[in-house]
């Protein structure tokens, strides 16, 4: 039994699945269901939980390459949301902020997404393998 780390079976799958250059999205609750990939839903009630939640749980078994986010995440948010995803997000990882339509386009090709329950706008964030 796992004692330690991400405990939920279908998140452990997917991580193990992920190799060098490959994505993984991490969404809010209305980002939309994509059939081509598999999708893990852990989405329980208003931002529970979150998607810094869970990107702070994988970022401690993920090296982060890069990281993807929609331009209007910036237009849309505090200044301290935004300072918490940068806080969670190695220096070295750069994130590209690209129009929320691109960045859907980047979906298909990931390895998977997993959707919580965040209200955040524009809060998701598509990660990549170092």
């Amino acid at each position: 039994m796992l004692k330690t780390g991400i405990l939920h079976p279908q998140i452990n799958s997917l991580l193990s699945r992920v190799r060098h250059t490959n994505t993984l999205v991490i969404a809010d609750r209305g980002f939309p269901f994509w059939p081509q990939i598999e999708t893990v839903d852990i989405s329980l009630t208003d931002d529970i939980p979150t998607v810094l939640q869970v990107l702070e749980a994988i970022a401690a078994n993920f090296i982060i390459g890069k990281a993807w986010m929609a331009e209007e995440f910036r237009a849309h948010n505090a200044s301290a949301i935004q300072e918490a995803y940068v806080r969670l997000l190695p220096p070295s990882v750069p994130i590209v902020f690209e129009p929320h339509v691109d960045l859907k386009r980047r979906i298909p090709a990931a390895i998977g997404l997993i959707r919580t329950g965040d209200t955040t706008q524009y809060g998701n964030v598509v990660i990549e393998s170092a």
